[in-house]
């Protein structure tokens, strides 16, 4: 509860008039077991990401009502972040952080290395190669390639976390950010 995609569910229901604990009961569940709530009828409404919304046997037994885009907008939910006083005695290195990390997702992203990247999450997951061939694709999600974050998507996310209730107030997220970091790594690599 309180995740990227309760978020987009809950909004979109709210947008639907239908309130949680009024006219509907959230049950959390695990990603893989979701399909199989679906399938059992336990549940009438699940969330689905990669890799198990390309589940064939999810799609056949299932249809999309709404995605994200259409409940929340652009959503940027995920962020680096870091008191000042860490940052201030730790410059140089998180700067080369930043830099390393540009360098192995700009590798991840770079469509020679596909093959390979499939390889890296077999390993990882030991689920086979083939199994991801969405990842780092345009069907997988949106990364920028300099890794800033989409600061009117985060405003308008934080916006509708307040308005569902996980938050007790919003925040004006461009008055706590410091992009420089990110900007002067990628800087590095032009």
């Amino acid at each position: 509860m309180g995740s990227a995609v309760d978020i987009g569910s809950r909004a979109m229901l709210r947008k639907h008039g239908l309130e949680d604990k009024r006219d509907y009961t959230t049950v959390e569940a695990p990603f893989p077991t979701m399909k199989a709530m679906l399938k059992e009828k336990k549940a009438d409404l699940i969330p689905s990401v990669p890799p198990f919304s390309f589940d064939p046997e999810l799609k056949q037994a299932s249809r999309v009502l709404f995605d994200s885009k259409a409940a929340i907008g652009v959503s940027q939910f995920i962020i680096w972040a870091a008191r000042q006083s860490f940052i201030d005695k730790n410059r140089a290195a998180m700067v080369d952080f930043m830099e390393d990390m540009l360098r192995i997702e700009r590798w991840f992203m770079d469509p020679k290395n596909h093959d390979e990247v499939m390889k890296i999450a077999a390993k990882v997951t030991k689920a086979p190669p083939e199994r991801f061939g969405w990842l780092f694709t345009k069907q997988d999600y949106y990364r920028n390639p300099d890794m800033l974050p989409n600061l009117d998507a985060l405003q308008s996310n934080i916006n509708t976390t307040h308005e569902l209730g996980f938050i007790k107030a919003p925040l004006d997220v461009k008055k706590y950010t410091d992009l420089s970091l990110a900007k002067e790594a990628a800087a590095r690599l032009k």
